[in-house]
C-alpha cells in the first residue's frame, strides 16, 4: 500500500535512473498533456513530498500520485514491461533507462516555480530534510476529530497512511476514537516518525521488529485475532473525515485505553 515510506523509496529509484540526463522520451497519456513533449530537458531531480512524486525536468514540474494502485517501473532499454502497457499513463526516459508511471490517479504538469501550489497545502514530511516535528504536532493537537482521522490528514503530516495510523495508536496504547486533542500528540508523532525512518529503506514494512509473513503488523488487519500482547480480540471498524474517507481501523480495546 503506498504510502510515506513508499513513495520515498520510489523517487530515490527515478531519481538515481534519470537526474543529470537528458530527457530523450516524454509521454504523458492523459488528455490534458498529450501534446506536451519535454525531450531535450535535463531532470533535476526526482524527489517525494508525502505521498506525492515530483519530477523537475528544466523549468518543468511533473506531479503524481500513486494512491492506491499506482506505481513507477524502472527499465533498463529494451526491457519488457512488467505490466500491461494500456496502465501506462507516463513515460519519462533517458539513453539508458526508461520510467513508467502506470495507473497513476493524478498527473499534473506546471513550472516549477509553481509547484507549491500542487503541494503547498500539506503538512511537514518525516522523510524530508526541512522535517519540523514540533508544527506536526502542532497541527495534530489542534485537531478536535478522532486521533486515527487526525494522522491521516495530510495537512498535518505528508506521508502516513492507514497501516501508519493503526500501528502508530496500538504501539502508543491510544484509542483510535479519542479525540486528537486530548492525546500526546508530540510522541504520536516521534513515534511515527522513527516507524517510517525504520521502514524507508525496507521492501516489506514491519511494525513488530520480525519479518516474516503474518507476523509484522501489530493489529493492521487483525480483526478477530487475539492481541500479540494481551490475547484479547483485535476489533474493527471504520473512521473517516466524511463517509467518502473512511479507512479501516484495527484496534485492541484493552491495550488502547
Amino acid at each position: 500500500m503506498p504510502e510515506g515510506d513508499t513513495v520515498f523509496r520510489a523517487a530515490r529509484r527515478l531519481n538515481d535512473a534519470l537526474a543529470g540526463a537528458e530527457v530523450t522520451e516524454f509521454d504523458l497519456r492523459v488528455p490534458r498533456f498529450a501534446t506536451v513533449d519535454l525531450t531535450g530537458e535535463t531532470v533535476e531531480s526526482v524527489v517525494a513530498r508525502g505521498k506525492h512524486l515530483l519530477h523537475r525536468i528544466g523549468t518543468w514540474t511533473l506531479h503524481s500520485h500513486l494512491k492506491m494502485e499506482g506505481e513507477w517501473h524502472v527499465y533498463a532499454r529494451g526491457e519488457r514491461w512488467r505490466n500491461a502497457a494500456f496502465k501506462a499513463r507516463a513515460i519519462v526516459g533517458n539513453r539508458r533507462w526508461q520510467t513508467v508511471g502506470f495507473d497513476l490517479a493524478d498527473i499534473d504538469l506546471v513550472p516549477t516555480v509553481q509547484e507549491e501550489t500542487l503541494v503547498g497545502y500539506l503538512g511537514p514530511d518525516p522523510l524530508a530534510t526541512d522535517w519540523d516535528a514540533a508544527e506536526a504536532a502542532r497541527r495534530v493537537q489542534a485537531d478536535d476529530r478522532p486521533v486515527h482521522v487526525a494522522i491521516l490528514d495530510q495537512r498535518s503530516v505528508a506521508g502516513f497512511g492507514n497501516v501508519y495510523a493503526n500501528e502508530i495508536l496500538f504501539v502508543r496504547g491510544v484509542d483510535p476514537h479519542t479525540p486528537a486533542s486530548a492525546t500526546d500528540a508530540r510522541a504520536i508523532v516521534d513515534l511515527g516518525t522513527r516507524m517510517i525512518r525504520a521502514n524507508r529503506d525496507r521492501s516489506a514494512r514491519t511494525f513488530t521488529g520480525e519479518n516474516r509473513p503474518g507476523r509484522r503488523f501489530w493489529v493492521y488487519g487483525r480483526e478477530g485475532a487475539p492481541c500479540r500482547r494481551c490475547g484479547t480480540v483485535i476489533r474493527a471498524t471504520t473512521l473517516g473525515a466524511d463517509p467518502t474517507k473512511e479507512r479501516n481501523v484495527f484496534w485492541c480495546p484493552r491495550c488502547q485505553t
